[in-house]
């Protein structure tokens, strides 16, 4: 949008101008957005239903229902089917320049950070997970299966294959409540230096999306890395699964 434009909004608090050359769909959209950035309409509240807004800026149900869109479009409101329109929890960026444990991500951000272990066990390597870490098949790795939470809401799913020789005894660990990367720091002597992965969109299973708090075949992000030691070894295989309508990845580039 032009500065220009922008400027003649400044007036538009809680009224149209209907002598404006500014489009009745384009202030009313400004207007909501105010309300939604200025905090008036908290994240998850649900906002004035259509005929409350209809009658309170005395417009039509198809100028509305364009602006909804395109607030929807901009990721300000969420619909839900036979409720209504909520505003929308802001989305967490996630870098692609440094590696973040997801504790120390979410502490960074002001959230609490939570974790439920779902699963932790010794597992035999299996060819695929053998050749990523370049170790024997069969080789014993420790298997960890973590929900991730901030603020008690529910927005990631990891599991994690670490070469057992590297880390003996993790299991004893509490990784409930302690970090992982503390303890592979702190008790093993291990630092992740470097990592490779791939990121794709998948689609939420039944079992994630329970897990989540999604619906069946919701969009989610899925994250494969392995992570290097200071001395270049791979230890730790991790596949991740973020909720596409809690994350958004970034990268900055040069050309």
């Amino acid at each position: 949008m032009m500065c220009g434009v922008r400027d003649n909004l400044a007036s538009v608090l809680d009224h149209l101008d209907r002598e404006s050359k500014l489009p009745l769909y384009q202030q009313l959209y400004e207007i909501l957005r105010s309300r939604i950035a200025s905090g008036e309409w908290q994240p998850g509240q649900m906002i004035p239903s259509e005929p409350e807004l209809m009658a309170a800026y005395g417009i039509s149900r198809i100028t509305l229902r364009q602006v909804s869109e395109m607030l929807v479009r901009d990721g300000l409101l969420v619909r839900e089917q036979g409720r209504g329109s909520f505003v929308a929890r802001p989305v967490l960026e996630k870098g692609m320049v440094r590696i973040f444990s997801f504790t120390e991500d979410m502490r960074q951000r002001g959230l609490t950070p939570k974790t439920i272990v779902l699963a932790a066990d010794l597992v035999p390597a299996s060819p695929e997970l053998a050749a990523r870490l370049e170790i024997q098949p069969g080789e014993e790795l420790v298997r960890l299966e973590r929900l991730r939470l901030a603020e008690d809401e529910p927005l990631a799913i990891e599991e994690s294959h670490l070469v057992h020789r590297f880390c003996p005894g993790l299991l004893r660990f509490d990784l409930a409540t302690e970090s992982l990367r503390d303890v592979m720091a702190r008790e093993y002597g291990v630092r992740w230096s470097r990592a490779r992965q791939t990121i794709r969109a998948i689609l939420a299973s039944e079992g994630t999306a329970a897990l989540l708090g999604v619906k069946l075949d919701a969009a989610l992000l899925y994250i494969e890395r392995v992570s290097y030691s200071q001395v270049n070894a791979p230890v730790e295989h991790l596949r991740v699964q973020y909720r596409g309508d809690r994350y958004v990845l970034y990268n900055e580039l040069v050309g």
